[in-house]
C-alpha cells in the first residue's frame, strides 16, 4: 500500500511526541486539528496548544474548530481525503460525522490498558489506584468513550517513584512508537480489531483541584499514591498553620504511629514523617503557598514544627 494520508487530532504535550513520530514516518500528515488557543499564565495571554506549536514549526496546516460539528470544519476535513484520522488526547469525543470521514479508520492512542481507565485522566488514576502497570492501547474509535475495538496494546511497569508527570512522558513515547507500528500493520493488512473485554471496566474522570485535599485518616499507602498521581497537577495538599502546603516525593511504611492522623512525627533520612489512619506517610518535598518547593529538611528548619503539631484538611 502507498503511504497513508493522515489527519492528526491532538492538543496537549502528551500528543506532541506522537505527532512528531508521524511526521517522521513514511506517511503524510496533511493537517492537524487541535483545540482553540486559550488564555494562560498570570497575564492570561492567548496561548496556542503544544500540538499547534509543533505543527507550525513543521509546516503542517492547522485547524482549530470551536465546535467539532461545525459544518464548515467538517467540509474542510472531508476535502483533505484522509485515509486515517489519528487521535491522541484531542479533548472531545468525536461524533459520527467525523468518524465516518477517513477512508479506513479513526485510530485513538489511549494511555491505559483498556478497558481499564476509560476517560480523560488515565495516567493519574492508574497511579492513584495503586496499579503496578499501565500501558498504551491503540484503539479503533467509535462514538463511545474509549469503547472501541483494540488494535494494538503494550504494557509498561509503574515504578514506586513514578509520578503522573514521569509516567506521562514514558507513555507518550510508547504511544509514538506504537502508532507507527499500527499504521504499518494497517498497510500490510495485518491490523486486526478485537472487542474490549466486558469485565474489568473502570473510569478515569477529569481531575479537579479539590481532588488533591489530603484526608490523613486514610492509609499512608493510599495517600502516597494520591500525591504521586496528582503530581504535577492538580497536586495534593493540606494545611499547616492556616497556610496551604503542597506535598511531593512521598513514600510510606506500614507500621502505625501512636499519634493522631496528620500529626508531624519528625524527620528521618531526609523525609518528614506524618501519622495517618494506617501507617506512616513520608514526605520528601513540600511547597508552602507563595513559596518555592523545598526539601523536607528545609521545611523543618524554616518552620520548626512543634511536637504534636498537625497538618489539617482545613485552613
Amino acid at each position: 500500500m502507498k503511504k497513508l494520508r493522515l489527519v492528526f487530532m491532538g492538543t496537549p504535550s502528551f500528543a506532541v511526541p506522537i505527532l512528531n513520530a508521524l511526521l517522521d514516518s513514511e506517511d503524510e500528515v496533511v493537517a492537524v486539528v487541535t483545540q482553540p488557543d486559550k488564555p494562560a499564565g498570570r497575564g492570561k495571554k492567548l496561548t496556542p496548544p503544544p500540538v499547534k506549536v509543533l505543527a507550525l514549526e513543521r509546516g503542517v496546516p492547522v485547524l482549530q474548530p470551536q465546535k467539532i460539528k461545525d459544518e464548515k470544519f467538517l467540509t474542510e476535513l472531508r476535502s483533505l481525503n484522509p485515509d486515517v484520522i489519528v487521535v491522541a488526547a484531542y479533548g472531545k469525543i468525536l461524533p459520527s460525522e467525523v468518524l465516518t470521514i477517513p477512508r479506513y479508520v479513526c485510530i485513538n492512542v489511549h494511555a491505559s490498558l483498556l478497558p481499564k481507565f476509560r476517560g480523560a485522566a488515565p495516567i493519574n488514576w492508574a497511579i492513584i489506584a495503586g496499579e503496578k502497570e499501565t500501558g498504551i492501547t491503540i484503539m479503533q474509535m467509535d462514538e463511545g468513550m474509549d469503547t472501541g475495538d483494540i488494535l494494538l496494546m503494550e504494557s509498561l511497569p509503574i515504578s514506586p517513584e513514578d509520578t503522573a508527570g514521569t509516567l506521562h512522558d514514558k507513555l507518550s513515547a510508547l504511544g509514538a512508537k506504537l502508532i507507527v507500528r499500527a499504521l504499518n500493520l494497517l498497510k500490510e493488512g495485518r491490523l486486526t480489531p478485537q472487542k474490549q473485554p466486558e469485565e474489568g471496566v473502570s473510569y478515569a474522570p477529569m481531575l479537579k483541584k479539590e481532588d488533591g485535599l489530603l484526608d490523613f485518616s486514610r492509609p499512608a499507602k493510599e495517600l502516597a499514591n494520591l500525591i504521586r498521581g496528582l503530581d504535577p497537577w492538580p497536586t495534593a495538599y493540606a494545611y499547616f498553620r492556616g497556610k496551604l502546603v503542597k506535598f511531593f516525593a512521598p513514600s510510606f511504611e506500614k507500621k502505625d504511629a501512636k499519634a493522631s492522623p496528620g500529626e508531624i512525627l519528625g524527620l528521618e533520612n531526609g523525609k518528614l514523617l506524618v501519622a495517618t489512619g494506617e501507617g506512616i506517610l513520608k514526605i520528601g518535598e513540600l511547597q508552602v503557598e507563595g513559596k518555592k518547593r523545598i526539601k523536607a529538611e528545609e521545611f523543618v528548619r524554616g518552620y520548626r514544627p512543634k511536637p504534636g503539631e498537625n497538618f489539617t484538611s482545613y485552613p
